[in-house]
C-alpha cells in the first residue's frame, strides 16, 4: 500500500524554530535502529524509545494486542517536513501512528541544542552561548 507523506500545515515556514514532539510506535526490534537513523539524518535531535508498550487496537475487523515500543522524536518546526517524510517512508506499518505536538515552553539551552542538531548543515553557536550541556539533555 503506497502511503501519502505527511505534511505539516502549509502556512508553516521552514525557519520555524518551535520545538515539536513527534510520537509514533514501532515493533520493539526495529525501534532502536529507526531512532538512530532519524538522529543520523539530522531530522531529530533526540529520540526516546520506551519499550514494553502493549497496544490494543482494531485492525481489519479484528481486535489485536501486540507489543510495541513508544517512540518520542524531538525536532523543530523547520525540520518537521524532513522528519515526517523520512518517518512515513521508512516506517514498517501500513498506517503508522504519527502525532505531532507543539511545545508551549522549552528551556532556552535545550531549544538551542535541538535547533543545532536538526539543522541540515551544522550551526555554529553564537558567541557566549552554551555549546554542549554538561550532561546529555533529556
Amino acid at each position: 500500500m503506497a502511503r501519502t507523506p505527511l505534511r505539516p500545515h502549509p502556512t508553516r515556514r521552514s525557519a520555524d524554530r518551535t520545538l515539536r514532539l513527534v510520537g509514533t510506535t514501532l515493533p520493539p526490534r526495529r525501534a532502536a535502529a529507526f531512532a538512530r537513523a532519524l538522529v543520523a539524518a539530522r531530522v531529530a535531535a533526540c529520540v526516546q524509545v520506551v519499550p514494553g508498550v502493549r497496544s490494543v487496537y482494531r485492525w481489519k475487523g479484528a481486535v489485536r494486542r501486540d507489543p510495541e515500543a513508544q517512540v518520542w522524536i524531538k525536532t523543530t518546526g523547520g525540520a518537521l517536513p524532513r522528519c515526517l517524510e523520512m518517518l512515513t517512508r521508512e516506517h514498517p506499518y501500513d498506517v503508522p501512528e504519527v502525532i505531532v505536538l507543539k511545545a508551549d515552553a522549552v528551556s532556552p539551552a535545550y531549544g538551542a541544542w535541538v535547533l543545532r542538531e536538526t539543522s541540515p548543515i551544522p550551526v555554529e553557536p553564537v558567541a557566549g552561548q552554551h555549546v554542549r550541556p554538561a550532561r546529555r539533555p533529556r
